[in-house]
Formats: C-alpha cells, sequence, structure tokens
C-alpha cells in the first residue's frame, strides 16, 4: 500500500498522463470510511463502557488541545498571523482517515492486535480541533460560523464515520456478516487504489514546498512526532494496548486534508492554502507514512515495556 502511494509520487513527479477519475476516488472514499464505521461499531457494541470511557476522554482532550499549543509555536516561532496560524492548527488538531486506515494495516501486517473499537476514536477526533482552531481565529460577528459547524457535521467523512459507527453498533456482528465479503474482502486492494491517487496528489504539492519555509517544513514533520509520543503515552495510561496506544499516536500525530480544508475555506477564506495544504499532503502525510506509523508503534511498545 505504501508502495501504491510512492507508485503515485513518482507518477506525478515525471508528468505521467496516469489519472484516477474522480468518480472512482469519491466512491473509494466513501467505500473506506464506511467499512472503518461499520467495524468500529461491531466492535463497540462487543466492548464495555468502562473500557471505552476513559480512551474517548483522553482523545477529545486531545483534540481539544492540540491547536492551542499549534497556534502559539506558530505565532511566536514561526512568525505567521493569527488566521493562517489557526487555519495550519485546525488541519493538526484534526485527523486523517486515510493514515489512520495506512496504521490499521501496518499492525495487521506485524501481526499487532489492537481494541476493534478505535474507529469510534477518529469520528471523536475529527471535530473539535477544528472547532477550537476557528475559535481562536474568530473574529466578533463572523456571519461564517453557524455554515462552518453545519460543515463540519454534515461532512462525509463525519456523516459515514458515525453512520457507519450507529449501523455497526445496532446490527451488530451477525448484521455485519452479512455484508462482510464486501467491507472485509475487499478493504485492502481499495486501499491500494486510494494511496495510488493520494501519491498522485501529494506529489503534485511538492513543488509549493519552496513557498511554506524551512520552519513550517520543520514543523510539519516534528509535530507530528510530538503528537504522537504524547497520544501513545495518553493511551497508554488510559489503558490501551500497545497496539491502541499505535493507533491513538498516530491520530494524534495526523494531520486532517478532508474536514479541515473544507471548514477553513467557508470561516477563513483569507488563509493562504499553500501553507496549510503543503505542510500536510506534501510533508506530514508521506512521513507519516513511510517513518510515522513505525515510529508511533515503537514508542507505544516501548511504553509498554516491549
Amino acid at each position: 500500500m505504501v508502495l501504491a502511494f510512492v507508485l503515485g509520487a513518482v507518477a506525478a513527479l515525471v508528468r505521467s498522463d496516469l489519472r484516477i477519475p474522480d468518480a472512482l476516488y469519491d466512491s473509494l472514499a466513501i467505500y473506506l470510511l464506511l467499512a472503518i464505521g461499520l467495524k468500529g461499531g461491531v466492535a463497540l457494541s462487543e466492548a464495555r463502557l468502562a473500557e471505552v470511557a476513559l480512551p474517548a476522554l483522553v482523545t477529545l482532550a486531545l483534540g481539544a488541545a492540540t491547536p492551542v499549543w499549534c497556534v502559539a509555536i506558530l505565532r511566536r516561532l514561526g512568525g505567521l498571523d493569527r488566521v493562517n496560524a489557526a487555519a495550519i492548527a485546525a488541519h493538526y488538531g484534526s485527523v486523517s482517515a486515510v493514515t489512520f486506515i495506512a496504521c490499521l494495516a501496518f499492525l495487521q501486517q506485524v501481526g499487532q492486535p489492537y481494541e476493534g473499537f478505535v474507529p469510534a476514536l477518529v469520528a471523536l477526533l475529527e471535530v473539535p480541533g477544528i472547532v477550537v482552531a476557528l475559535l481562536l481565529a474568530r473574529r466578533r460577528g463572523d456571519a461564517h460560523w453557524g455554515e462552518t459547524i453545519r460543515e463540519l457535521l454534515t461532512g462525509k467523512s463525519v456523516v459515514l464515520l458515525a453512520g457507519g459507527l450507529a449501523i455497526g453498533w445496532v446490527t451488530g456482528r451477525p448484521g455485519f456478516a452479512q455484508v462482510a465479503p464486501l467491507f472485509e474482502g475487499l478493504f485492502k486492494g481499495a486501499l491500494v487504489l486510494f494511496l495510488l491517487e493520494m501519491g498522485l496528489v501529494a506529489a503534485r504539492r511538492f513543488r509549493d514546498l519552496r513557498r511554506v519555509g524551512p520552519f513550517l517544513i520543520g514543523f510539519a514533520v516534528i509535530m507530528p512526532v510530538v503528537h504522537a509520543a504524547l497520544g501513545a503515552g495518553l493511551g497508554t495510561l488510559a489503558g490501551l494496548s500497545v497496539g491502541g496506544a499505535t493507533v491513538l499516536g498516530i491520530l494524534a500525530g495526523s494531520a486532517s486534508y478532508i474536514a479541515a480544508p473544507a471548514a477553513v475555506r467557508i470561516a477563513l477564506p483569507e488563509a493562504n492554502p499553500s501553507l496549510y495544504l503543503t505542510a500536510t499532503l506534501a510533508v506530514t502525510f508521506p512521513f507519516n507514512l513511510a517513518v510515522g506509523i513505525p515510529l508511533a508503534h515503537a514508542m507505544a511498545r516501548l511504553l509498554h515495556g516491549g
């Protein structure tokens, strides 16, 4: 799957005419998000409340707190204005569902079990960070605020993840068994095609690296490591296994490029897309696929004494 991402990046760099049709890309995104929501809902139906409550609270706290220090760092050390600092912080306070899926594939590959309810943590982490970041940038009388919240809550990633969780939770394993050949058997193949497209998209952003400057490139590499360590550590304290702590670590260390750009485009139209899209897509996303996921796993194992 990572090699498929590399292939897409190479194809873009050599200016190949390779293209994934928009309709196929949208279909793959819908399929992957619904699949992880369904499987997470099934696991949630079988989990005890006490097992889920503390990791859920930790996840919400991470999502709310991350944009606060991101804005402070970007403004004081990076010299960015309030709007652009908040726009970037919104992306790093939210989560990348594709990085999460790649993390699950990695854990399966190395034979590392994890809690089945972790897709619920994705749904919990996606929105709070964006809301907090936009609050930090908000001006009094902002007419876009209501529209932004609606866009966040009705965006396809939130609807599919939350809806899939609800369906999986209500129907349980017997219900999921009826569609398992589709949502389990084809999952990895769909992810290969999706990451091929993400390689194409990320490589097209490489040319913008010179515009964002060395500070933001460093931020896009260092902060995911810091956040991954924080997520893995808090996940361990919350009682998650090595696999579960790895997942929370990579969720905290990832950056959104679906929900956050849509919200920022509405609420902060004056923010520079080259800054937040290049940092997340051209730097953080490839870094996490190649280094961040195994690094988060190593951190979680170390914290568990392994």
